[in-house]
């Protein structure tokens, strides 16, 4: 029964969080997945362990080999892994659909901003035209524009065009 268990805590021990690093607000962060893309160096506490490798001794080039000597036994850092490419393939699909998400956005204010420079120049033409306007009141009854309410109008029509039609 003890060896059991002994299996079943080794099999649960890669299960932990791997990463370990302090987000821009200063908390630190556990998780399985590398931390965002600019977090700096410092910030990352806890890097996944790689897995045990056999290292071969090699000969030291002749121009690094008085270098060499304070690095004794291999013990230097090791070099960064390669991203992991479903990572990477997830990774930039994701920036994919956020950014044809935004151009389909801008695309649907840039037509909503057309459309209402096209109105509004319409309703200036016709505030500017000098024909009686109409409008109607809270009790459906048909309204004549004076004077001030046709320049309030204008004036507004203007503001937008100067807003949207650029």
């Amino acid at each position: 029964m003890t060896a059991a268990a002994a299996v079943m805590l080794m099999l649960a021990l890669p299960a932990e969080a791997q990463w370990k690093w302090k987000d821009k607000g200063g908390r630190v962060q556990y998780s399985d997945l590398p931390p965002p893309a600019g977090t700096p160096d410092a910030d990352i506490l806890t890097r996944p362990a790689a897995p045990q490798q056999r290292r071969v001794a090699t000969p030291a080039p002749a121009s690094a080999a008085s270098g060499a000597s304070a690095v004794a036994g291999g013990n230097a850092p090791p070099a960064p892994r390669p991203a992991d490419p479903e990572l990477e393939a997830r990774r930039k699909a994701a920036e994919a659909e956020k950014a044809a998400k935004g151009k389909a956005e801008d695309d649907r204010i840039a037509a909503a901003k057309a459309e209402n420079c096209t109105r509004a120049k319409g309703n200036l033409r016709d505030l500017d035209s000098g024909i009686r306007i109409t409008r109607s009141n809270d009790k459906g009854e048909r309204e004549y524009l004076d004077d001030k309410q046709r320049a309030d109008e204008a004036k507004r029509a203007r503001d937008i065009v100067a807003a949207d039609c650029k």
